[in-house]
């Protein structure tokens, strides 16, 4: 078996959700930086993380990482990387993306294409070959600069994560599944508790909850770059991983989850996505604008990505609706509640401070997760039951 360290990037201010995710999937994590974990693991490993993880981006096998202020330091760097233990002579290889901050060689462009020919040349003496055909499997190449420090990863994953292949349809300003999923694993919500978003859009947050609840992996409906790289994963690694996650699927979970939206064309969107998902019996879909938002039961939670008004003509509707969102989530009775914005006077316009308040970043955009507490339900007495 081989040994590998893998990178899983994700979205800055969710690292403490990924680093538990990946410790509770049973492997090593090395290094917690600003948006990345880094941890040991196999060829199992690899695909496990892939199929299981809700809040990574993608996940890299780590080829090798050294020191670059200059472009000759960055191809010799580049050069005397193993890249033949992991790239045939017919690959497909190229850098998809480089990134650099705060480092002296900052242009993406040229970062790529010098490493490009570093890889080239140090594969040409490898296989007594001048030429590559590069009609093989596909290795796309990441790149990270930071302080002149150059990480270099090799993309098992190919189109991102958050990807699960049940959004066909979206909403005007839709927030990424990885992201939903991970605002709701940094709240105390489980599935025996009800979970209501009153600006659904496309239903991204009920379905990544509902997902949850029914022990559905992320990745078990989509494909992976790494599926077709027998020499470094064999297919069975994929096949064992894709029967665990089928085991695990509990679609008989009882849950109240709902998506309010005051669009019917979002509603519907968000019906569809919920049948692609596998998930559509476990979500009460509605029309209904958040002035109508009510719950007769206790202990709630309301979760949700409402307008922030980044278009300017939006801007003069925000303090109205924020007011209604707080006025009621006032008449709900114990519920907590958890808004993702980047409207600065949410809090203002609700009328109360939330009891914590979270930076992350929705992309480039800063976004602030204001987070409501309201008292924890009281505990079942389970003694009862097993007498």
């Amino acid at each position: 078996m081989r040994r590998f360290e893998l990178i899983a990037p994700c979205h800055f201010g969710m690292e403490s959700v990924l680093k538990r995710e990946i410790i509770d999937l049973g492997y090593d994590v090395t290094c917690v930086e600003d948006g990345r974990i880094t941890f040991y693991g196999d060829e199992e490993a690899l695909c496990r993380a892939n199929i299981f993880l809700r809040t990574a981006e993608r996940i890299l096998i780590k080829i090798g990482c050294f020191h670059a202020e200059t472009f000759e330091e960055l191809f010799q760097g580049t050069k005397n990387l193993p890249w033949e233990d992991y790239i045939p002579s017919d690959g497909k290889f190229w850098v998809a993306k480089a990134a650099s901050v705060k480092s002296k060689l900052f242009s993406p462009s040229d970062i790529q294409s010098i490493m490009k020919k570093a890889m080239v040349e140090r594969l040409k003496g490898v296989y007594g070959i001048s030429w590559f055909a590069e009609d093989g499997e596909s290795f796309p190449i990441r790149v990270f600069l930071m302080k002149d420090e150059v990480t270099v990863g090799l993309d098992t994953t190919g189109d991102s994560l958050h990807k699960r292949g049940y959004r066909k349809l979206t909403a005007k300003a839709p927030i990424a599944e990885n992201l939903a999923a991970g605002l709701i694993m940094l709240t105390p919500w489980h599935g025996d508790r009800i979970l209501v978003d009153p600006f659904c859009g496309s239903g991204t947050i009920p379905i990544e909850a509902a997902m949850m609840a029914a022990n559905i992996a992320p990745g078990m409906n989509r494909s992976f770059t790494a599926e077709n790289w027998e020499h470094i994963v064999g297919k069975r690694n994929w096949y064992d991983a894709m029967d665990e996650a089928r085991e695990m699927v509990d679609l008989k979970v009882n849950v109240d989850i709902q998506g309010y939206d005051i669009d019917n064309e979002m509603i519907n969107i968000s019906r569809e996505n919920a049948r692609l998902a596998g998930v559509d019996k476990l979500i009460h879909f509605q029309r209904r604008g958040v002035e109508q938002l009510s719950h007769p039961k206790k202990y709630g939670f309301i979760i949700s990505n409402p307008p922030y008004g980044e278009r300017l003509q939006d801007k003069s509707e925000m303090p109205a609706l924020y007011k209604i969102i707080g006025e009621r989530y006032k008449q709900l009775d114990a519920w907590s509640m958890y808004l993702i914005t980047a409207y600065e006077q949410a809090e203002n316009d609700i009328g109360r401070k939330a009891d914590k308040n979270r930076k992350i970043y929705n992309g480039m955009m800063k976004t602030y997760f204001y987070q409501f507490m309201g008292p924890k339900p009281p505990k079942r007495n389970k003694d009862v039951k097993d007498e």
